[in-house]
């Protein structure tokens, strides 16, 4: 697993955009931004969509506010896939990531299978803030393993890693 101080691995992702196919690597998502990320298990699936979507989108404006550039949410799914799910659940400004070939996620050591649920594999459940590329602090859910019969959510939630990122925020520091 990648740790705390360490670069995000580099890769291409494939978005879809106006019917056509854009690759875009991870140097132009992360370099010169300090970012949330938080990578799930799949599009669509009932933790992702009740509360870790909507909440990271609900308190965008308040990471903003503490410093935050962006928000980005990559998942095992492809590009249709994670625009369908932005649209399905309303989501303005969290960017959404496809890493439909896994390729940064196995980089990142998230990669597990989830065949007893028929899903194949797919990311673990964690959060990260990741400042110029390089992994600032992981919030990991409890019991990564292969086809874990439990689906952990506390790590990784919004308030969690808010509540850090808010502690880092120097006072008397203007953003």
């Amino acid at each position: 697993m990648r740790k705390e101080q360490y670069q995000v691995p580099e890769v291409q992702f494939q978005f879809r955009e106006s019917g056509e196919f854009v690759t875009r690597t991870t140097s132009e998502l992360f370099n010169n931004k300090r970012v949330v990320i938080f990578s799930l298990p799949g599009a669509f699936t009932p933790t992702c969509s009740a509360y870790q979507l909507p909440g990271f989108e609900e308190k965008y404006d308040d990471f903003l506010g503490l410093g935050i550039d962006d928000i980005y949410c990559i998942s095992v799914n492809d590009g249709f896939v994670m625009n369908a799910w932005a649209q399905d659940q309303n989501i303005e400004k969290v960017k959404l990531i496809p890493d439909g070939n896994a390729y940064f996620t196995r980089s990142m050591g998230m990669l597990v299978s989830k065949s007893n649920l028929g899903f194949g594999d797919r990311s673990w459940r964690y959060a990260a803030i990741v400042d110029n590329g390089v992994i600032e602090k992981l919030f990991v859910e409890a019991g990564q393993r292969d086809n874990a019969d439990t689906d952990p959510y506390e790590e990784s939630t919004p308030d969690k890693v808010f509540e850090y990122v808010a502690s880092t925020v120097k006072v008397g520091a203007t953003i």
